[in-house]
């Protein structure tokens, strides 16, 4: 493929659900992309079908990761709803000062804070201290709930879909992995105007969960209804699939800062950076309606860790 310039963009967790759209978009755009991927799939067979230079690493890994960096111009930095977050911050950070990375996009989140209860929101908070501390130019992103946590929330009881969790009376406007990319594709191609600027992203309307599952309910033309559980229950349950600590601590605090208001808000920094309008529920659900299936195995007791957050 021809490229515009001699740039080079590295993109992390590429094949998830921010990293595979941004790598799309960066190569249709014209330029070099190598996607940096944990193992080799049908996935990151795709991104290579595609024009991408695949390269197989973990972020724990300083020599893997320093050795992606060689060239580089600008990375998406993205990290899983996993232990050893500051670990890799501090490894991405430094390969990149060594390799002379221009630029990072940072993806953290929306609950990020000095004061978070979240274990892993502190630690995205830290991280994003730690790489404002660099020379680089350095652009932190934090999603509300993605749009994909409706899939992976989803459950079938009889003829009815089931949103069964601990969020209270919460709002917020659930946003597509796939629209925060063009975001995070048009910071990388122009990074100066949004150093050490702190982007919250939001889908285009805010709702609380009895209005999500209406909304589905009617573009699926089912029943669908939201189930409000405590915190304490939620938790059980998923210490009884035997979710990892790390996760479960997370996802018990942020329940409660959903429920505080922290998770809700709307903008237009999709439209206004990214040059995209954002999906609404209806047109994620529509545009994914396979995983609303009753043969799906979308359910929070089959998603993998790696998968959340990114």
């Amino acid at each position: 493929m021809a490229t515009k310039n001699d740039s080079l963009f590295l993109i992390t967790g590429a094949t998830g659900n921010t990293g595979d759209t941004t790598v799309r978009l960066l190569l249709q755009r014209g330029h070099h992309v190598r996607a940096f991927v944990h193992r080799s799939d049908a996935r990151s067979e795709s991104l290579a079908a595609a024009g991408a230079e695949i390269v197989v690493g973990d972020l724990l890994d300083f020599h893997a990761v320093s050795n992606a960096m060689r060239g580089v111009t600008g990375a998406y930095f993205c990290y899983p709803i996993a232990p050893g977050l500051l670990d890799a911050t501090v490894i991405f950070a430094q390969a990149a000062s060594e390799a002379g990375v221009k630029a990072v996009v940072n993806m953290s989140q929306i609950s990020a804070r000095r004061e978070a209860n979240s274990d892993a929101a502190r630690q995205h908070w830290l991280s994003e201290r730690l790489l404002d501390r660099t020379t680089m130019q350095t652009a932190h992103l934090r999603p509300t709930f993605f749009a994909e946590w409706l899939t992976w929330y989803w459950n079938y009881r009889g003829d009815e879909g089931v949103l069964r969790l601990p969020l209270g009376n919460g709002r917020h406007a659930p946003i597509a992995g796939k629209d925060q990319s063009y975001v995070i594709a048009a910071i990388l191609e122009n990074p100066e105007p949004h150093d050490r600027q702190i982007y919250p992203l939001y889908g285009p309307v805010e709702m609380n969960y009895n209005e999500i599952a209406s909304t589905i309910a009617q573009t699926l033309a089912i029943p669908v209804r939201y189930e409000p559980i405590d915190v304490a229950t939620f938790v059980a349950g998923l210490n009884a699939k035997g979710f990892p600590s790390h996760l479960v601590q997370h996802l018990s605090n942020v329940a409660i800062d959903y429920q505080n208001g922290i998770f809700a808000g709307t903008n237009n920094f999709v439209e206004v950076i990214g040059n995209k309008t954002p999906m609404t529920v209806e047109d994620y659900v529509n545009a994914n309606k396979e995983a609303f299936s009753k043969d799906g195995s979308y359910a929070i007791a089959t998603t993998p860790t790696y998968a959340l957050n990114t």
